[in-house]
């Protein structure tokens, strides 16, 4: 049965299609190209014909198509924000295309100069959402940041972007040698992060040279993208070819000897077939003492206009990162932070963290019509990760307080491949008065990887461990040890598969021009094999068996549906309110009291909000409150299945809620041609509403032990905040660049970022701070200056002073892994566009 109406909902769709082609076919279309004075196409100008309600906006080659118009003498309007109105008449003919092409009065470099006004408009659709919907029709937050905040502020790390972000903050980054973040109270691992729509690592820190925007959607995209967590998930850009002739090169230098040149160039190879590459170095050292960044980067990229309707872009890029691991400067005494400077650098001088990511991905894009599109995605990824460094420096316990530290050694290498498959379909149809806009799409992810485990020497019977002597982190005079780097060889490697795959569907029904209802499900599955270990002394491939959980000596499978459901009203045409619901899952390892694997933690999600265009798209405010209830929160379990007091973290329970509330906001605005302005504002508490309760367990005496044993456990107490979470957050930058007069081409920026105050290390227990008292940190703001010029819009200086009041901070990753943010610093960028 349901096969069945599976096929009659496909033909369906496709009749559909069929009709909606052939209406537009029985009427007239028009196709264009919009190029600046100077030659070069103009991107994202918008089109339309006047006294219609027929619109839409030129292609990043300056291209358009309007099809479905009725015969007859009609007004082409293009109109861009802070741009001259161009206007002209053209003549469309039953069953035929018109064809046209128009010189807009400004240059290039004026049109880039107003570019940023893509982030602000909401009627642009974005590519987080597949479905080619505006953001005013997306019942979610989102927001974008494109390339010209990233080239004013001089990002050089997704970290940089995210800043401006609300809602999100750096999360555990093990070591500083990678980007991981968090939103509405939930990280966002890998599986969260997509280049170009397809899932892609984070090691090494991504590189932004590249990037044309950043696109976040907030809460659960489940439906779009499976196995995600729930509080965002992130789509960087990268910049596509052009087949006008152009590029860019420049220096950037700064502070503690850094320097990245960038040279980007593209053009047309032919008529059909454009290119571009991005190609950049980076060499710095830090205000961290020993602490060195070493990279490489380059991304080439083609673009094949098969047709008028189809299109393939090939691209792919090569990131070399060797970067000096440092977990910053510990804790002392329990959870205190120790007065020992911002530079002390506690790792032994011969870590390393050495990287190597490439990625390759094929994009295929055909339309049907105006209305249909099909899109085929195959992506490939390789992450390779070479490290060697002592842990985290920690100095004391509640219990035995001190400022004396362990210094374990960590060896460890993994190999990483990933390959990404995906179709979509989008398209319109219409029932009776009743709109449709339709998503249908399938996807599916494999992933391979091998993680080597190491020995400290030749024999087989060498330790796998190795800790130096310790040292006391208030005392300098004690870091220092041996600069020979003890010898390591890999003993075994553990391979690990993953295979998912899922299928969805999503339809925006427009019941009226005010209100419509955003609907969808999505079917996940998702096996994991038993993972295989290879020994390299024994030469001996074995897969363990688990005798005590029988149920985990085979492959472990999960399913789950996603359904999302959105109310939108929209009482003027660039205003929306509406409300939500949708959920994610997250798969759980592990089994429970009588051996059984975990099924995944279904997480509901409730989001209310408003989204305004204002001063015809010049100021967007939105507005967004949301809560997400988790009721299946795993926590290891307190008692196994005979009452016994439970010590295997392998056994496990759906013992515990979480719930995190929020509110965002974030306003965005192109006022003129020379001023823009970014500012958001956000407030999240997440905390754990129900944890096991206190349990004391004795076991019987015996001869050995006459009195015998009594345990307390007790999960985490009732209403506290999960610690790691950012209670707020808020942002602001401003840019303003002088158009006429004597300063003409100057340009001024000021931004600012605050982060509340928050607590890292343990939550406490119900029987005390067993585990170590949470790190308290303060809250604090740090503010850039930007001042820069440009000469005849090709040669630019730009240069920016960060964190101008020199505030001492922290950020806290992996319990007690804390460093201080970087001090005041200076950069500046000298580019020459061409």
């Amino acid at each position: 049965m349901k096969k069945l109406y599976a096929i009659l909902m496909f033909l369906t769709l496709l009749a559909n299609a069929v009709m909606a082609n052939e209406e537009i076919e029985k009427n007239g279309s028009i196709r264009g190209h919009i190029q600046s004075s100077d030659g070069k196409a103009a991107a994202y100008v918008t089109v339309s014909l006047k006294n219609t309600n027929k619109s839409t906006m030129t292609d990043e080659d300056g291209n358009f198509r309007l099809g479905g118009i009725k015969p007859g003498t009609y007004i082409l309007h293009i109109s861009h924000v802070g741009l001259n109105t161009e206007e002209q008449r053209v003549v469309i003919a039953d069953g035929k295309e018109t064809e046209t092409t128009i010189i807009l009065s400004e240059s290039a470099a004026q049109l880039n100069e107003v570019v940023v006004s893509r982030s602000h408009g909401q009627n642009r659709p974005v590519k987080v959402g597949k479905s080619g919907l505006r953001p005013l029709d997306i019942p979610q937050g989102i927001q974008i940041i494109d390339s010209t905040v990233i080239a004013d502020q001089q990002i050089n790390r997704l970290t940089d972007v995210i800043k401006n972000i609300n809602g999100i903050a750096l999360g555990e980054n093990r070591g500083s040698v990678n980007e991981t973040f968090s939103a509405r109270g939930y990280s966002l691992g890998a599986n969260n992060v997509f280049k170009n729509g397809a899932r892609t690592s984070l090691g090494g820190s991504l590189e932004a040279s590249t990037l044309e925007s950043v696109e976040v959607l907030k809460g659960s995209a489940a439906l779009l993208y499976g196995g995600v967590t729930g509080g965002a998930v992130v789509n960087l850009v990268t910049k596509k070819p052009k087949f006008n002739w152009g590029g860019e090169v420049s220096m950037r230098a700064g502070s503690y000897g850094f320097y990245k040149p960038i040279v980007d160039v593209y053009g047309p190879i032919s008529k059909n077939i454009a290119f571009r590459v991005i190609a950049t170095k980076e060499n710095a050292n830090s205000f961290r003492d020993v602490v060195k960044t070493d990279r490489f980067y380059i991304n080439p990229s083609l673009l094949y206009k098969i047709s008028d309707k189809t299109e393939l872009l090939v691209q792919g890029d090569y990131l070399k990162s060797n970067y000096t691991p440092d977990f910053g400067i510990g804790t002392v005494f329990g959870g205190q932070i120790p007065d020992i400077g911002r530079s002390a650098y506690l790792n032994v001088p011969y870590a390393y963290n050495r990287t190597k990511t490439g990625t390759a991905q094929a994009n295929f894009t055909h339309r049907f019509s105006d209305v249909w599109k099909l899109n085929v995605i195959a992506a490939y990824q390789s992450y390779n990760r070479n490290y060697f460094g002592a842990e985290r420096p920690q100095g004391g316990t509640i219990a035995a307080p001190s400022s004396i530290s362990q210094r374990a050694l960590t060896r460890s290498k993994n190999q990483e491949y990933t390959y990404n498959q995906q179709i979509n379909l989008t398209g319109a149809a219409q029932t009776g008065s009743i709109k449709h806009t339709f998503l249908i799409g399938a996807d599916a992810d494999q992933s391979r990887t091998t993680s080597y485990a190491f020995k400290y020497g030749d024999a087989s019977t060498s330790p796998t461990s190795l800790s130096l002597p310790t040292f006391d982190i208030l005392n300098p005079a004690t870091y220092a040890v041996s600069s020979d780097v003890p010898y390591t060889r890999i003993y075994q490697n553990t391979f690990t598969p993953v295979y998912r795959m899922g299928a969805f569907v999503q339809d925006l029904i427009e019941i009226t021009d005010k209100f419509k209802v955003l609907a969808g499900v999505r079917y996940t599955w998702q096996k994991q094999p038993r993972a295989s270990t290879y020994n390299e002394d024994t030469r001996v491939t074995t897969v363990p068996v688990n005798a005590t959980f029988p149920s985990l000596n085979k492959a472990k499978i999960d399913k789950a549906f996603s359904p999302k459901i959105g109310l939108i009203y929209q009482p003027l045409t660039n205003t929306s309110l509406y409300a939500s619901y949708a959920n994610n899952f997250t798969v759980n390892t592990g089994v429970d009291i009588f051996g059984a694997p975990l099924q995944p933690s279904i997480i509901d999600q409730y989001e209310v909000g408003v989204k305004n265009d204002l001063l015809n798209g010049k100021l967007s405010v939105n507005v967004t409150a949301y809560r997400i209830k988790n009721n299946r929160f795993v926590q290891t379990a307190l008692l196994t299945a005979d009452g016994k007091t439970n010590t295997d973290n392998n056994i496990r329970e759906f013992s515990g809620k979480t719930i995190s509330d929020g509110l965002e906001v974030d306003i965005t605005g192109r006022l003129s041609s020379n001023v823009y302005f970014l500012a958001g504002y956000s407030y999240n508490f997440i905390r754990y509403t129900s944890t096991p309760p206190i349990v004391t367990t004795t076991t019987p005496p015996t001869p050995a032990n006459p009195n015998g044993t009594t345990t307390t456990t007790a999960g985490i107490t009732e209403g506290e905040r999960i610690v790691g979470s950012v209670p707020h957050t808020a942002n602001g930058t401003v840019f303003y660049t002088f158009n006429r007069g004597d300063l003409k081409g100057l340009k001024l920026g000021l931004s600012g970022f605050f982060t509340g105050a928050r607590s890292s290390g343990f939550n406490t227990l119900k029987t005390g701070l067993s585990r170590g008292a949470p790190v308290q940190l303060d809250g604090y703001t740090t503010l850039d200056v930007s001042a820069g010029y440009t000469f005849k819009r090709k040669l630019s200086l730009l240069a920016k002073l960060s964190n101008i009041t020199n505030e001492l901070n922290y950020l806290v990753h992996e319990n007690y892994s804390v460093n201080p943010i970087p001090p005041r610093m200076v950069s500046a960028t000298l580019s020459y566009k061409f």
